[in-house]
Order: C-alpha cells, then sequence, then structure tokens
C-alpha cells in the first residue's frame, strides 16, 4: 500500500479504539476528519482505485459518527457517555480490518528499483518491416510492431515522474484480467503503477557503447512483462530492446489508437502435436523476423539518430537475445540461424516452436538456459534435450525451485495473493528477482565484458535455491 492508503486506517483504527482507553479527547474525535482530508490529498496525489472504495466509504462514515462528539462543547467526554460498547466496537473493528484488507492484498504494483550506477531512460518505437506480410491479420498488409528501449541515462531532474509501467494500462490491464480469469476491472488500478525509468531523457554517453541485450515476452505477454530485468540490466550498462509481438501479445496498443488483440489461431490448442508444433513454428519465425528487423532498425538508428539521443550509443558487435516462453524460442531459433547474435539466454524456453533444422542442428553461441522448477512439461523437456545434444556443453542449465513461470516477469508483484492466483510460485517474490537478476547480469557481464563468475562454475552456497542440471 501507498503511505497515504497506509495512513488513513491507521488514524481511523486509533479513533476506533481509544474508548478501551476510558476518555475520548476532543483531539481524537477529529482523527475521521483528519482521515477524510487525508483521503481527498490521496485522491489527488497517489490517485484513486477501486479496492479502497469500502475505505472511502468507512472514512465518510466514521466522520458523520465523529462530527458531533467533535462539535461537543466542554471537557474531553468519557467513553460510555457517547454510547459505544463493546459489540460496536468490534463491528467496526471488523469492517475496517476488511476495507483495509482489500488494497493491502492488492497494491498497486512496485516494480523493484535497479541496482546499477546508472539512470534508465526509456522510448518506443513503432516499426514497419515492408518486406514482410502480417500473417495473422487477415489483411494484406506488412509486419507492423513496436519496441521500446531502456538505456542508460543521465539522471534526471527532482522534478520528473517515472514513466508508467504499463502505457495504455487502462486498455491492456482488463485484457490481461480477463486471460488470468479474474473480473475485468480487477487489475485496473496498474493504471497507477510506475516503472523506475524516464521516458525520453538523455542518454549517458559516457561509458558507451553498450552491448545491445533484445528481450522477447511470451505468448499472451508484453513488452513490459519483465521491467523489472529490463531496468536492473540497463543500469548496468546495457541497451535493452524489448520486441511486443502483435497478434502473439495480450494486446498491442499503437501509438495511433490501433488496438491489435491475442489472435489464438496462431497457436492453436487442442491439435495434434505435428499441426500444433507447425502452426508453433510459422509464429517463432515470424517473431525472429521482427528480431532481425529491429536490429536493421537500431543499425541505422546508431549510425544517425535524427535526435542525437542514440547515434553511436550502442555497440551492435556485442548483441545478446533473450527470451520468455515462446519468446524464448524465438531466441533460439533466431541464434541459430542468425549470426547478428553473439549470445543467447532464455527463461522457461518454450522449445516446441523451434524449427527440426535449429533442433537437430543446435545453436553455436554461448547460451545460458533458466527454467522454473514448477512449469516444464514432457514434451517441451524431449525437444530441449534434443536441441541441448547439439550445443557446446559449456552451455550451463539451471532450475530455480519453487518457481512458476510467471516469476520471470513482473505479474507476481500484483499481489501477496499471487501464488494463490496462479501467477507465481512458492518461492519468495523478492528472493526470485533477485537470483534472475543477478545470474542474468553476471551471464552477460562475462560474455560482453569479460567479467568472471564463479556463478556458472556449479551449486552456489548463496543460492541453494538454483540447481543445476548441464
Amino acid at each position: 500500500m501507498r503511505p497515504l492508503e497506509i495512513l488513513i486506517p491507521i488514524l481511523l483504527a486509533i479513533f476506533a479504539v481509544w474508548p478501551l482507553g476510558g476518555t475520548r479527547p476532543r483531539f481524537i474525535n477529529a482523527l475521521p476528519a483528519l482521515a477524510l482530508a487525508l483521503t481527498l490529498v490521496h485522491l489527488f496525489v497517489e490517485g484513486a482505485r477501486w479496492q479502497m472504495y469500502p475505505l472511502y466509504v468507512f472514512t465518510i462514515i466514521l466522520f458523520l459518527i465523529s462530527l458531533p462528539l467533535f462539535l461537543h462543547a466542554g471537557q474531553p467526554v468519557a467513553s460510555r457517555a457517547v454510547g459505544w460498547s463493546l459489540i460496536p466496537l468490534i463491528l467496526t473493528l471488523l469492517l475496517l480490518a476488511v476495507s483495509t484488507a482489500v488494497p493491502a492484498l492488492l497494491p498497486v504494483p512496485q516494480v523493484a528499483a535497479p541496482s546499477g550506477p546508472h539512470a534508465v531512460g526509456t522510448v518506443t518505437f513503432v516499426l514497419t518491416d515492408e518486406s514482410r506480410k502480417e500473417l495473422y491479420s487477415g489483411k494484406d498488409e506488412p509486419r507492423k510492431y513496436m519496441i521500446e528501449l531502456w538505456y542508460p541515462a543521465v539522471r534526471p531532474g527532482a522534478n520528473l515522474q517515472p514513466a508508467p509501467w504499463m502505457p495504455n494500462a487502462e486498455i491492456v490491464a482488463p485484457a490481461i484480467a480477463d486471460y488470468i480469469k479474474l473480473p475485468h476491472f480487477f487489475l485496473n488500478h496498474l493504471t497507477l503503477a510506475k516503472s523506475s525509468a524516464y521516458e525520453n531523457i538523455p542518454s549517458n554517453r559516457s561509458d558507451g557503447p553498450y552491448p545491445v541485450l533484445v528481450f522477447s515476452h511470451g505468448w499472451n505477454g508484453f513488452r513490459q512483462q519483465s521491467t523489472f530485468l529490463m531496468q536492473e540490466l540497463a543500469s548496468h550498462g546495457y541497451v535493452v530492446v524489448a520486441l511486443e509481438h502483435p497478434y502473439g501479445s495480450r494486446l498491442t496498443v499503437f501509438p495511433d489508437g490501433t488496438i491489435v488483440p491475442n489472435n489464438p489461431a496462431a497457436l492453436p490448442k487442442g491439435k495434434p502435436d505435428a499441426e500444433y508444433e507447425a502452426a508453433a513454428r510459422i509464429l517463432v519465425n515470424q517473431w525472429a523476423g521482427d528480431i532481425g528487423y529491429a536490429l536493421d532498425f537500431l543499425k541505422n538508428l546508431n549510425e544517425n539518430d535524427p535526435n542525437g539521443q542514440f547515434t553511436h550509443l550502442m555497440d551492435l558487435e556485442k548483441v545478446g537475445v533473450f527470451g520468455h516462453s515462446t519468446g524464448g524460442g524465438a531466441t533460439i531459433q533466431f541464434c541459430g540461424t542468425d549470426a547478428r547474435c553473439k549470445v543467447g539466454l532464455t527463461l522457461d524456453a518454450f522449445t516446441r516452436p523451434i524449427s527440426l533444422e535449429v533442433l537437430d542442428s543446435g545453436t553455436k553461441q554461448p547460451f545460458f538456459y533458466m527454467f522454473s522448477e514448477l512449469w516444464p512439461f514432457q514434451r517441451n523437456t524431449e525437444l530441449f534435450n534434443r536441441y541441448y545434444s547439439h550445443v557446446d556443453p559449456s552451455n550451463h542449465v539451471v532450475t530455480i525451485l519453487g518457481a512458476d513461470h510467471y516469476d520471470f516477469s513482473d505479474l507476481p508483484a500484483l499481489s501477496p495473493l499471487a501464488p494463490q492466483l496462479g501467477l507465481k510460485g512458492p518461492i519468495n517474490g523478492e528472493r526470485v528477482q533477485k537470483i534472475i537478476n543477478t545470474y542474468v547480469l553476471a551471464f552477460f557481464d562475462q560474455q560482453f565484458r569479460g567479467i568472471p563468475s564463479t556463478l556458472f562454475d556449479g551449486p552456489q552456497s548463496e543460492f541453494p535455491d538454483v540447481r543445476y542440471d548441464r
């Protein structure tokens, strides 16, 4: 909960339990009025959200109850004289507890602040690849999609506000709620969530050029789905480029207002393995094409950015590609077919969409594979083992114990109830993000900066919840 959301119920609780102390001084009777005033400030500064509605109503009720007591002339009033009894007091506290529990269990998500020395900037571009057709719109049109860059930036001014965690959240959040089988309005408070990055602030050129890392999200994901990791890498001196794959993302909202929903036919459920995997390979080949064209765009931007923001900021001889789930399959597919990929990393890679050619020839680049303990299933594991038998055996495979598929994203931060909602495994959310940040950063630092790490030598006492499966 945010600061004022915490302070308001505290004031109301003090007002409610004060009769237990025997007297009710006049300043205590003023606490509901103060809580109401803070509610108005909260609405203006922090913003309203539906989870707080019961507390808003409760604050008004207690204010109306307290008003005649506050206006009563004379000395402090004994609690028995104002009619308080044990049963109304218990009911009041129960109502207050319930009113407070809703926003506490569904807080405004907070993306963990990055630990690196750089501030983080962010900017979004719309790309149109005229050389490729859109396969899933039902129209004769070129492939069009968005990318978001997180980059090392100069320190922002004190008055600059961080960028939203999810732009167009008022449109995207209900679609996510529908996908994870929650009420349509359930995640509307995501409109209030902020990242730690700042839109379009000047890049920090002093330590550049920086290696480039390209991220591909999972099926029904979105480009901001793992913002905690994007920001962490950018703060340590990487230009991180997250793609949003239309018709494969949960919902894409272009700057002109065009809304592109997920197309379930692109990855059809309930089909025989051969038919399903044939469709999946078409999808991932399209996503691999998105990665390739994004690198073409970055090359042009790096050579001559009209705004000078990114000119010579990126070292495109040092390109890493990484992805989650279906984006992990796209990572393997791209790196197996395009030499611009120098290093690869996957997070719960979905291997069923990988082409037969790449499955049977492997990838030549250094790779690191991270899996969650609770997600892998037989067919995916069979295909991964088939692929892995053709790669350099020095490529490491680890499993995070207690983690599930969505633990590689920001979604577990939505609520303390995330495990019960099926959004994460039993492992602590902060803990799993620390593991992911530490291992991913160490891997790219070792590959691109020559910084050795013992993390890849075998089990670590600091990380007993990481199993080595090489």
